[in-house]
Parts: C-alpha cells; structure tokens; sequence
C-alpha cells in the first residue's frame, strides 16, 4: 500500500512506524500459532507495554503519553495488518479505560489511569448481556447500595479481555423502574469477592483475544467505585462508544489493508498461462477497488479520530459512519482477497483465511452496523431539526 499524507505530525509518524515494525517483527511470524491454540497474547502485551503504547492517549499528569485517539488509531491499524486479535487485545483495554477517562473522580484517575498506563493492568467494558447488546435499556445485572457499598449481581456476556484484565468498567442498574436511565457506572477490579469469569468462548475470527462472561454474586463494590453519578451509565456507555469507535474502525481499516498488500504481493508471484496473475485486467480491477475501499475507510477513520480529540459536537455521527464504513470495507476487501488467492485462499496456511474471519467481527461489535446505520439517520435528522442540514 502507499502511505498517504494525513498531516500525521513527526511523533504520531514515529509512533506509527514503531507499531509497524512490532506488527511485522513481533506479531506476523506467531499470529497463526495465537490463532490455533486461542492463547491470551501475553508477550505481545508485554512489548507494546514497553512500547509505551497503553500509555499513547493518557494524560501525561496520570503518567501517559499525552496523545489522543488519533495515535491509538496508529497503533490499532499497524497492529491489526498483522493480527486482529492481538491488535483488539490491545484497544479493548483503551474501551475499558474510557469511562474512567471521560467522567472519574480525580482520585479515581490517579488510582487506576497510572497503572493502565504503564501496561502492568489491562483494562476491559462491560455492557453487554444475554438480553442487552444494543439494548442497553435490557440490562439486568442489578447494582444495590447498601451502606458504603453497592452489591453487584447479574452476568455480563462476550466481554473482550474478560478474565485477563484487572480493571473493569461495568453497567448495572440501580434503578429498574427507570429503564435505561436506571443504570449506572462503577470500577471493578478482578479478585473483588463475588467476582468471577465464565468459561473462555471458542470463536471463529479474533481468536487470540479473551472473551469471557463476567460474573457477579453478591458482589462488593466501594461506593467510591461509581462512576459520575447514579442514572448516568447509559451516557458513560454512549460517549464510550463514541470515542472508542475509530479504534475498531481503525482495526478494520488495518484487517483490510494487511489482507491487500498480501494480494498484491501474491498476485505478482502466482502465474498462470505464463504470466503474473497481476498481468490480468480482471484481476487489476480487484485491486484498484479493495486499495480505492481501504483508503476511504482510511480517511473517514481519521476524520472521526480528530473529531473525538476535538470534540467535534457531530463526533456522534462520523464515529458511526467510520465504523459502519471500515468494518463493511474489511469484509468485502478480506473476502477479494481470499478469491485473489483462488483456492490456497481457503487454506489455513494462507493468512488471508484468517483476516476473512477476523473482519467479521467489526461488523458487529460496539453496536452492530446496522445499529450505526440507526445512530447516523438521528444524527442527521436532529442536525436539521437544528437548521444545520
């Protein structure tokens, strides 16, 4: 692929182009093995915590980089041309991170942003249920105050890096006559009694990433745990979701572009009536539409990552779109792929079988695309009921 001017400025570059070298030195040469054996990529998480990339969009008050979503979305793509599980292993720690970012005490920052930071705990989000995935209104994990502590019960569902992070964000209700306004936001840490993970999910792409049930009985947690105030689960969700969005846009993005150099490269080495496959129109065609797909998803991903970091007031909308946008991209560019490979494209020894499966799941986690579809029509219909459409 050709590296095209996004007025990156010489750190972000730099950033950039470390995660590059650790997605090719590090991460290519063993994400086959991760994606057999389903095994928690640890001694990756290790490099990219040396890295400082845990740290890239932390306050450097609270020991971080100081960047933004825009470096994150750096790391996220060069990482996911190599591995989509190991690059969501990753960013999954930045969602869990996000809540206590956006609305957490100041002690709540200093407790918990320093040790994110620093990569030595990860982080994970717990929203989503059995009954309760774009729902958030379906909720039935219950949180009751009693005394100093609330008590947590209920079971979260397909919640990435469960059992492997240490802090959590996660949405209960502390008010079910109220519905979505019910719920509200607290800071877990694993080891809290009544804290326990289901079973590790067995999964067709993503498969180095944990997912695990999270699971609450009669769970203890400080009442300095809640996050802002009770009611506002449903917002810290929300504004979640805004700000971690461009980071799966940007892991579709780079699921998409890893699948493309890997048909490039394939197409000038496969003859076939004596020549390079690449020789044939047909075939050329392919690629021009998959590299054409891949830098517009390209573009609107970093349109949406400096739209959070600016808090653009329809950063709501463009998260969306580049979401929706990316992740549709990474399915129909993953599956070219397989078909420039022909036949070996089905073969687990050929890495774009495992891209085509990776890339699914952008199209369904942190709210599916159809779900994006519905926030970018109210975006657009309350934009013109302001008079700005």
């Amino acid at each position: 692929m050709i590296d095209y001017d996004y007025n990156f400025t010489e750190d972000q570059l730099a950033i950039r182009d470390l995660a590059r070298k650790i997605a090719r030195e590090k991460i290519a040469p063993v994400a086959q093995k991760y994606d057999e054996s389903g095994a928690f990529p640890w001694d990756i998480m290790n490099v990219l915590a040396e890295s400082g990339f845990f740290g890239v969009y932390i306050p450097e008050k609270y020991e971080g980089m100081g960047g933004g979503i825009i470096e994150l979305c750096l790391i996220t793509e060069e990482l996911s041309k190599a591995c989509g599980g190991i690059s969501v292993s990753y960013a999954a720690s930045a969602l869990g991170t996000f809540p206590i970012l956006l609305y957490g005490t100041e002690e709540q920052k200093k407790k918990y942003l320093p040790q994110i930071a620093s990569g030595k705990k990860i982080a994970a989000f717990g929203l989503t249920e059995s009954n309760a995935g774009s729902d958030a209104g379906g909720i039935e994990t219950t949180a009751k105050l009693e005394g100093d502590h609330y008590v947590l019960n209920g079971k979260k569902q397909w919640i990435t890096n469960g059992g492997e992070a240490e802090i959590y964000s996660v949405v209960a209700m502390t008010d079910k006559k109220r519905g979505s306004r019910g719920a509200s936001a607290f800071i877990m840490e694993k080891g809290m009694p009544g804290f326990t993970f289901g079973k590790k999910e067995n999964k067709m792409g993503i498969r180095a990433s944990a997912t695990r049930e999270l699971i609450f009985e009669d769970c203890k947690v400080p009442k300095e745990n809640l996050l802002g105030r009770e009611g506002l689960g449903f917002v810290v969700a929300m504004k979640t979701f805004d700000s971690a969005r461009p980071g799966v846009a940007a892991q579709a993005v780079g699921i998409a572009a890893g699948a493309l150099d890997l048909a490039i490269k394939y197409s000038t080495e496969r003859k076939q009536f004596g020549k390079p496959i690449c020789s044939f129109q047909g075939l050329q065609f392919m690629l021009a539409d998959m590299a054409t797909q891949v830098e517009a998803a390209r573009a609107i991903t970093y349109l949406a990552a400096r739209a959070v970091d600016k808090q653009d007031p329809n950063l709501s909308s463009v998260a969306s779109m580049a979401k929706l946008f990316a992740g549709d991209t990474a399915m129909r560019v993953t599956t070219d792929a397989v078909q420039v490979y022909g036949g070996y494209g089905y073969m687990k020894e050929y890495p774009v079988e495992k891209m085509m499966r990776d890339a699914k799941i952008t199209q369904i986690y942190e709210g599916t695309n159809q779900i994006q579809r519905e926030v970018i029509a109210l975006e657009l219909i309350k934009a013109s009921a302001r008079g700005n459409g």
